[in-house]
């Protein structure tokens, strides 16, 4: 069985799409949907039913899929073990990065890489979610992730807390130190981040929470899109403080948000048990750059120049 052809449908699978899935795999729509067949013809029998701009498992396609899972997971697995025969001088790792937090594992970057210049450093962009889902899979050795509560399927390394405030057109607040409650937000039209972000279904459910369903605008995966579209005054945003201080104040302020107010602990994440020995370098990369959790709005260490300096999390 060809590997790759597995890794296709697994990630046509995973996406709902063949086009996403190409797009992810740095492929072209043909050969992923050739190599699926190849799997189809392979196995004797069809595995995805097409249906509209979506894929349906069939009941093999279903077995196919999880045991796909599983059989990927164990070739990175064994591709890591004979790399780390002669040690870390080589290898691969793959490490996940929430788009808003790039600036907490830029100085883990430049360190791993002074540390280990022939391991192939593979990193993926996407929402905190997905990151999760990613790590779990085995698609991820470690991820930067958000979460509000101890996940049982995960190891963590806490780096820093986030809290969120209301960006709005700077026209619209007199007062940045006084809180809004969520109630007061209803009827404002709200830009969000994509669904793959732990941001958007925290915001929707604090909506319902506090009785309204909310007036959704525009949806984007990028932090600097949407400041843009606040300054714009298109509507407004919920977002973390350290990515609210990025946007222009002179176009955008914030007020912070209570009743409830929410926060999140930023943290490296990993499945339990096997870690590589690079995985392992990566997270003692990580414990240095921030050598222990910090509470909020405390000042991050991180390298640079080769040597120690502060970073705000702002």
């Amino acid at each position: 069985m060809d590997l790759r052809a597995l890794r296709y449908f697994v990630e046509v699978v995973r996406t709902n799409s063949f086009t996403r899935a190409a797009e992810n795999a740095h492929v072209t729509q043909p050969t992923i949907s050739k190599m699926v067949r190849q799997l189809e013809d392979e196995l004797g029998g069809p595995l995805l039913l097409r249906e509209g701009r979506g894929v349906q498992l069939t009941d093999a396609g279903q077995v196919v899929y999880e045991r796909g899972l599983q059989v990927l997971a164990q070739a990175q697995l064994l591709k890591q073990e004979v790399a780390e025969v002669d040690g870390i001088a080589r290898g691969e790792l793959s490490v996940g990065i929430m788009p808003t937090a790039g600036h907490y594992m830029a100085p883990v970057i430049a360190l791993f890489q002074q540390r280990y210049p022939g391991v192939t450093l593979n990193v993926q962009e996407s929402g905190a979610r997905m990151q999760r889902q990613l790590v779990l899979e085995g698609k991820l050795d470690m991820a930067l992730g958000l979460i509000d509560a101890p996940d049982p399927q995960l190891q963590t390394y806490t780096i820093a807390h986030q809290k969120t405030r209301v960006a709005m057109a700077r026209h619209r607040i007199k007062n940045e130190t006084r809180p809004v409650r969520w109630k007061e937000l209803e009827g404002m039209p709200f830009l969000l981040y994509t669904s793959d972000f732990t941001l958007h279904e925290a915001v929707l459910q604090q909506c319902a929470a506090a009785g309204f369903t909310p007036q959704v605008r525009l949806q984007s995966r990028y932090w600097d899109f949407i400041g843009d579209l606040v300054a714009a005054d298109i509507g407004i945003a919920v977002m973390f403080e350290h990515v609210i201080a990025k946007y222009d104040t002179a176009r955008v302020a914030s007020r912070p948000l209570v009743g409830p107010s929410m926060t999140w602990d930023a943290v490296l994440m990993w499945r339990s048990g096997y870690r590589s020995r690079a995985a392992q370098a990566w997270l003692d990369c990580v414990q240095q750059v921030y050598p222990f959790p910090l509470p909020s709005g405390s000042p991050v260490p991180c390298i640079k120049n080769g040597g120690s300096g502060l970073m705000h999390q702002a």
